[in-house]
């Protein structure tokens, strides 16, 4: 458990973040200047706050109280910056070595092999940090976080320096470290694809404070919070499932809570499970089931709630309910629809989404090569 209570004042921003995180992956999510690097920062131990309490695994980090300031090297945890951060003159056998010197009591020996499994880099290690790509640096940055056995690892905007091809490249790993009971995770970024992929958990930070925090699936389907985290990139994200294959098309029919969604072809067996985010601005709303129309998704619901806003675009909350479940999905649309469609709580209305816009950046893929066999 990490339990972080605390204030820091930098120039004119005064930054008071009060937040848990259990385990898992805790993204801590907001625009840029909303405190996130500050804050990782302080549970690292870079960065001294003015007041307030650091607590890990029932270990005092920092309390303002009684003067408690534990060193960076003795609080246990890794830190994964923008850039790789290895050293230059070292092969990426010994940046890692390096790290699992440093770990405690000897307990990363062990683990050398399953991190460079786990990373895919036995083909790297006696390559100089030079000649690796952007992503293929990152992920020897996180293998030498591990090695160095942290009890938190913070994971600070890991992909703001790489390109889309690099992302795409180093998602997985990020994923699998998730998957396979590796050490809890608080992950930075600003990009809403990101955290809706990796996160369990989201703290949305606005102006140096905790705006909300919960479930990824909560957060961002709130329509309130839609100005924080993005009205054109706000929207639900769902777990789903695969439940059938159209081969033939090219296309995946997904189980969600509720119903289901006709996506392209999604590269995984029957039966896995995947993260969808639906956009707010690909939902369009019909009062009566459309015939004839190329959309794919079709859904029945009811409108929960319809949020004003200055300017032409309103926020409507859409509940998809059925013997599966209950979804929640938003939709922007214009005031003027609004007011035609008369759309209020209570409303009974249908959830066009076009399938294509359920791009691979909309879905936890895995990498183009592993397919459905």
């Amino acid at each position: 458990m990490l339990d972080v209570d605390v204030r820091k004042r930098l120039g004119e921003t005064a930054l008071d973040i009060r937040f848990e995180s259990a385990g898992g992956v805790t993204a801590l999510f907001g625009r840029s200047g909303a405190g996130k690097t500050s804050t990782v920062q302080m549970i690292a131990g870079l960065m001294t706050p003015d007041a307030g309490r650091i607590a890990l695994g029932g270990r005092i980090l920092f309390d303002s109280a009684d003067g408690t300031d534990i060193a960076t090297p003795q609080r246990r945890v890794g830190v994964v910056f923008q850039e790789g951060r290895l050293f230059p003159h070292l092969s990426v056998r010994r940046n890692l070595l390096y790290a699992k010197a440093a770990g405690r009591d000897g307990r990363s020996g062990g683990r050398f092999g399953g991190v460079v499994g786990m990373l895919g880099l036995e083909a790297l290690l006696e390559r100089k940090p030079a000649t690796l790509s952007g992503g293929e640096q990152q992920r020897v940055a996180i293998g030498r976080a591990l090695l160095s056995e942290p009890d938190i690892l913070l994971m600070d905007e890991p992909l703001a320096s790489l390109d889309a091809a690099r992302k795409a490249e180093i998602l997985p790993y990020i994923e699998r470290l998730r998957d396979e009971a590796g050490p809890p995770v608080v992950y930075v970024s600003h990009q809403i694809d990101e955290v809706a992929r990796l996160a369990d958990r989201v703290v949305l930070l606005s102006d140096g404070t905790v705006a909300a925090t919960g479930s990824v699936d909560e957060v961002f389907t709130r329509p309130e919070l839609m100005p924080l985290t993005g009205r054109f990139q706000a929207g639900a994200v769902l777990g789903a499932r695969v439940a059938e294959q159209d081969v033939a098309g090219a296309m995946s029919r997904l189980a969600i809570p509720g119903g289901s969604l006709w996506v392209p072809s999604v590269p995984l067996p029957v039966g896995s499970a995947i993260r969808v985010r639906i956009r707010a601005r690909d939902v369009s709303v019909a009062l009566e089931k459309p015939e004839r129309v190329s959309i794919r998704n079709i859904l029945p619901g009811t409108v929960r709630s319809v949020t004003e806003s200055d300017g032409p675009f309103r926020t409507v909350a859409i509940s998809i309910a059925g013997e599966t479940g209950e979804s929640r999905i938003a939709a922007t649309v214009t005031a003027n629809a609004v007011r035609d469609l008369e759309l209020a709580p209570g409303v009974a209305v249908f959830a066009l989404i076009k399938s294509v816009a359920m791009d691979r950046r909309s879905m936890a893929l895995p990498p183009r090569d592993e397919i459905v066999t």
